[in-house]
Order: C-alpha cells, then sequence, then structure tokens
C-alpha cells in the first residue's frame, strides 16, 4: 500500500505515471496542484483561469492526466 504521494512539479504531462486508485489521491493531487496555481503557475489545460477557481482547474488538470505524480512505498523511491 503506497503511503507517501510525491508531487513533481516541473512535469508537464502525467504520461506513463500511475492511475489515481482512489478519491483521497485525486483529492490529495488536486490540493497541491491548486496551490501551485495559488502561487502564479500556468494552467495546463485550455480554460479562462478568470473565470474558474483554481480548485476546479487543478481537479480538471488531475482528471486529464495533466498532472505527473510518484508513489512511493514505505517512504522509499519507487523501482525504476
Amino acid at each position: 500500500m503506497a503511503t507517501t504521494t510525491e508531487f513533481v512539479e516541473g512535469e508537464v504531462e502525467g504520461t506513463g505515471g500511475p492511475a489515481i486508485d482512489s478519491k483521497y489521491r485525486l483529492i490529495i493531487l488536486a490540493a497541491k496542484r491548486s496551490k501551485q496555481l495559488q502561487r502564479g503557475a500556468q494552467p495546463r489545460i485550455e480554460i479562462d483561469p478568470q473565470k474558474h477557481k483554481p480548485t476546479r482547474i487543478a481537479l480538471e488538470e488531475v482528471m486529464r492526466g495533466r498532472v505527473h505524480f510518484d508513489i512511493k512505498e514505505n517512504g522509499k523511491n519507487p523501482p525504476e
């Protein structure tokens, strides 16, 4: 079972990454991405940031696979 989710800020697309296996992981990823958007990061999807809140933009990005993340098992890096 995964214990920690590591959010990689520099990635643009989450291709080849692990699937989102629970609604809790989805919420954690979207919350972390929302904080980045609030600090000035650019949206990774075509959406008007003036009309949509950062939380909505972040959730949509995660659901579309535009946010890369790695799952660490027991605090260790995943195997290559």
